[in-house]
């Protein structure tokens, strides 16, 4: 049984479908990333699991109990809001145990677990503290705190860091995936941030106009992405996405006069004359020595940016632009014409028309 199961959920305002067939089951301890651009339903889907909105179709179980039609505070889960939602006049302790005081949790009882949790939190010493005298990081951790003091079933958290500066980003997501492996708890996350998602998740839902482009482990969504919409939204620099043509087992890119060897997973599903579109990867490419011999095309070079660990490099083939990822002390100016190379496995092709990965499997 799983620990969370979203079964064929639509939402509907009106005429307007949000939500159009959701299915996820999520099994205990599971850390579920809902990933997306603005508008395409993941908050939506996450209110639903809350209580905070009801859907047009489907269901929703926690174990074998399905939770629609239940209050928020009978379902067992807790929520971390975008915005800290702390009581100003509170102080961080009793922030941290309102909930528990609500459920008239006896003091002993409460103090305790409110302890504990600031203890695994690492803010012990800001227990009288009021929100007013913290920082965004430390705001962030009450919010958080007030969450786990609950130990329900399911954690969800609605673009929790989106508030923090980069830095704190980074610290805070390094702090969420600690507690994650250490209470092993099921948790669903809301994000646009295919970092937090990538470094977070055990699996990544991709979701675009309230459908669910691909469900997948982060490794799977990066190295075997299903869709055009997914492979050029995972990843940065994203996928370079290129229009090609088919040919005696090899493919062209338009603009170009370099022919690149089909790997053997596309043949027999693509054929001569069919116009694809190719994906590369920026860190697939690399500049092609004098004496290289394998897969290679010729470039333009237009822009050469240095950002400390790697030189971004953007070059043009015909009309169309191509983005590497190349070492940071690689030889090249903006107007060189250099020969580019990849591994043949590393080519990813797509139906211009579906958008769907070629890729048998």
């Amino acid at each position: 049984m799983s620990a969370l199961a979203i079964e064929n959920i639509h939402k509907r305002y009106g005429e307007v479908e949000t939500l159009k067939g959701i299915d996820i089951a999520l099994e205990s301890g599971e850390f579920l990333v809902l990933l997306g651009s603005s508008g395409c339903g993941k908050s939506t889907l996450l209110n639903i699991i809350a209580g905070l909105a009801e859907p047009s179709g489907g269901d929703i179980r926690i174990g074998e109990r399905s939770i629609l039609g239940a209050h928020p505070k009978d379902r067992d889960i807790a929520m971390v809001f975008q915005s800290y939602a702390l009581y100003p006049n509170m102080s961080v302790a009793r922030n941290i145990g309102f909930g528990l005081e609500m459920r008239k949790v006896p003091v002993a009882e409460r103090e305790k677990a409110v302890k504990e949790t600031a203890k695994l939190l690492q803010i012990e010493n800001l227990l009288e503290r009021k929100p007013s005298q913290l920082s965004g990081g430390q705001r962030q951790r009450v919010a958080i705190g007030r969450a786990l003091v609950r130990n329900p079933q399911v954690f969800l958290f609605d673009e929790p860091l989106s508030n923090l500066d980069a830095k704190l980003r980074m610290e805070m997501r390094t702090e969420l995936k600690r507690l994650h492996q250490m209470l092993k708890t099921t948790v669903v996350y809301v994000t646009h941030d295919q970092i937090e998602a990538m470094t977070l998740a055990t699996r990544i839902a991709v979701m675009r106009d309230g459908r669910i482009e691909q469900l997948g482990t982060p490794e799977q969504i990066y190295d075997r992405p299903a869709t055009l919409y997914v492979a050029g939204f995972v990843g940065s620099p994203p996928m370079n996405i290129l229009d090609a043509t088919v040919a005696q087992g090899q493919v062209t890119i338009a603009g170009g006069d370099q022919a690149i060897a089909l790997p053997s997973h596309f043949r027999g599903v693509v054929s001569d004359g069919q116009r694809v579109k190719i994906g590369i990867r920026p860190e697939a490419l690399r500049l092609a020595s004098s004496d290289e011999t394998g897969p290679q095309f010729k470039a333009r070079v237009e822009v050469v940016e240095l950002t400390g660990p790697e030189l971004v490099t953007t070059a043009r083939i015909g009309e169309q632009r191509i983005t590497a990822c190349l070492p940071p002390r690689s030889s090249l100016l903006a107007g060189d014409e250099r020969a580019f190379s990849i591994e043949a496995d590393a080519l990813h092709l797509f139906d211009p028309q579906s958008g769907r990965s070629l890729a048998k499997g």
